[in-house]
């Protein structure tokens, strides 16, 4: 049975992005392996020059930076005092927050290496805040793509 560990990406400097994650976006540091970071939130960096040595010649398997092919995704109730960590520590912002189709607010931005960071509101706050609005389960449903036993879950969860 294959078991799916973690996400692993590479960096060009071990210091500058975990200082970046443990204290920018406060991500808790599980394993420091010096070449490799493994972080609480089922991520891991490793560093560059080590990962090349593993995956064999540089011309033959070079690794790239800033491909805008993939992302690391996290969710939080603090977007905005994350937006103003990122613009106070001078992160290149792709979009500051904004609002989906799906009516979830979210941000992306470049880590330090040019990996795409987003971060999202949880759908849950979203369902909350339709139902605030008044909109029904069956409306916020069919608005957020969410199963409606999912959206009647979570508003009875919340007692709202």
């Amino acid at each position: 049975m294959l078991k799916f560990v973690c996400p692993l990406i590479c960096v060009e400097d071990m210091s500058r992005s975990r200082n970046f994650y443990n204290n920018i976006l406060q991500q808790e540091v599980l394993y420091d392996f010096d070449e490799n970071i493994q972080f609480k939130g089922g991520f891991s960096i490793h560093l560059k020059t080590h990962f090349q040595k593993l995956l064999g010649e540089e011309t033959e398997y070079p690794v790239s930076f800033k491909t805008n092919n993939c992302e690391l995704y996290f969710e939080t109730d603090e977007l905005e005092n994350i937006l103003k960590r990122l613009v106070e520590n001078s992160i290149d912002i792709i979009h500051k927050i904004q609002e989906h189709p799906w009516g979830q607010r979210a941000m992306r931005f470049y880590d330090p290496d040019g990996h795409i960071i987003e971060i999202g509101e949880p759908m849950e706050n979203v369902i909350l805040r339709f139902h605030e609005q008044r909109l029904s389960f069956e409306d916020i449903s069919k608005r957020t793509s969410m199963p409606i036993k999912f959206v009647e879950q979570t508003v009875k969860e919340r007692n709202i």
